[in-house]
């Protein structure tokens, strides 16, 4: 899961490239990186958060009138720079590229290039997958008369052969710029623009947030399958070329985006009251009595406010938050994750001691992270400490993008009973929300809940889903 943005207009871009890299941080925290195209590609990317990436950084030299820019958090692969996006090539065209999601049939498809084009990746990012196959598929078309249709035909060519979740965004040097999504629409991808003296300027990018912030309208969402080609002459040009049936990521709205980002007409935050509301079915049939409700700040708030509202029980704020470190669960390592949970949440003690508290957390992955927060609320003197899942229990290994690849490391998928894993995290119980109860929230927007359910909608093999555990297991010992 990373964040991704796009500009083409009339004038330069590189500013606002950059500034809406610093709204979709909360995506990745890994690398930072732009390319920027005037004469030649200009890039700049690094390891670490946006603000440290372009520290003593000299904009002029990164003037352009198109640009991409990417936020890593790295599932997959390593942390090093050379992953990094955005990636580039010289040939057929100037190519660059950033993109979200993962790609399930690398092994193939890396071994394809080899043979096929003898291209050796330099780098574990799925992104060159995508690239290399893009490139070698645009050098069979008539390069000095190359049409929209063309880059169309090779972007249904990058479908049919690249397996998994993706939304890409691709600088064609001379040529324009393109957006695509893969044939399940699983990654989001929005389109904004905005009016200026010298022309409209269009946007793409992972949230709306961006738009907020930069002044864009917004135009609407990408659907499964379809590539937008923007031309030098800013016309836009769009189809539907390789379409099944949608299954966008539920955790956008579960965990990932802003509260404030809006995808398919739905505010992120709305859709979490929803899910606290329908929380309640759970909460009431295990009798708890809690005296107050709680959350895990921040994804946590409107999922404890809408489960207070609907059950009748108080709300209050008991874990006062570290703003200035980072989000704990896209952090590369489990070592590192616990201490951001350390440094990231304290106790407020007279709202804690004394009381039965029923603490609402997005989701339970691992436990240790839901062990910690128990602890420290028992520790400031909870009486007694309920655990409230706003999703249900993950089981399964997520293969399209999100750091739950992994299924030994879940704690769900060792024990079916939410009392048995209340013992192993240390609760007086765990209440989870119920797969129907989130379908039904859904039912006329196909969600992919693959993680809950077992059911991956791009299908997948033991084959496949051993090698993408085994990748995720190499990269965290390096």
């Amino acid at each position: 899961m990373c964040g991704i943005i796009g500009i083409i207009g009339r004038e330069d871009i590189s500013e606002e490239l950059i500034n809406g890299l610093t709204v979709i941080q909360h995506r990745g925290q890994d690398a930072a990186g732009i390319v920027t195209l005037n004469s030649r590609f200009r890039m700049k990317k690094g390891q670490g958060h946006v603000d440290k990436v372009f520290q003593n950084f000299d904009i002029e030299q990164f003037r352009g009138k198109c640009g991409l820019g990417h936020v890593r958090y790295a599932t997959m692969g390593s942390t090093l720079e050379v992953d990094a996006q955005p990636i580039a090539v010289n040939y057929p065209y100037g190519l660059a590229m950033v993109h979200n999601g993962n790609v399930i049939n690398f092994k193939e498809v890396r071994q394809r290039l080899y043979d096929e084009n003898m291209r050796l990746l330099d780098t574990s990012n799925d992104v060159a997958l995508i690239l290399y196959t893009f490139a070698a598929q645009l050098e069979k078309k008539d390069l000095k008369h190359l049409h929209v249709d063309d880059i169309f035909d090779v972007v249904l060519d990058v479908q049919n052969l690249i397996k998994g979740a993706y939304s890409a965004l691709t600088i064609i040097a001379n040529k324009g710029f393109l957006a695509f999504t893969d044939p399940y629409g699983i990654r989001p991808l929005v389109m904004g623009r905005k009016l200026t003296d010298q022309g409209v300027v269009y946007a793409f990018a992972s949230e709306t947030v961006v738009f907020d912030y930069l002044g864009y309208e917004m135009v609407r969402d990408l659907q499964a399958g379809e590539a937008i080609f923007i031309d030098n002459e800013m016309n836009v040009h769009s189809k539907i070329l390789k379409q099944e049936k949608q299954a966008f990521c539920v955790f956008e709205y579960i965990y990932f985006a802003r509260e404030d980002s809006v995808f398919h007409h739905r505010l992120v935050a709305s859709e979490r009251v929803k899910m606290g509301k329908k929380l309640a079915k759970s909460f009431k049939e295990a009798h708890i009595d809690p005296d107050i409700i709680i959350d895990v700040p921040s994804s946590a708030y409107f999922f404890a406010s809408g489960l207070a509202e609907e059950v009748k029980i108080p709300y209050r704020r008991g874990l006062a938050k570290n703003q200035f470190v980072g989000r704990s669960f896209i952090t590369p390592t489990q070592k590192e994750r616990e201490n951001v949970v350390k440094q990231k949440l304290n106790p407020i003690k007279d709202i804690i001691k004394g009381r039965k508290v029923a603490v609402v957390d997005d989701s339970i992955v691992r436990g240790t992270t839901s062990r910690h927060i128990i602890h420290l609320l028992q520790e400031y003197g909870a009486d007694k400490v309920y655990f409230i899942s706003a999703s249900p229990p993950i089981k399964f290994p997520c293969i399209y993008g999100i750091d739950m690849s992994v299924r030994k490391e879940m704690v769900a998928s060792h024990y079916d009973d939410p009392q048995e894993i209340a013992r192993v995290i240390g609760a007086d119980a765990v209440v989870y929300q119920k797969l129907e109860d989130l379908q039904e929230l859904y039912h006329d927007l196909p969600i992919c809940d693959a993680c809950f359910s077992g059911n991956y909608p791009t299908g997948i093999t033991p084959d496949i889903l051993k090698h993408i555990e085994l990748e995720k297991i190499n990269s965290d010992r390096n």
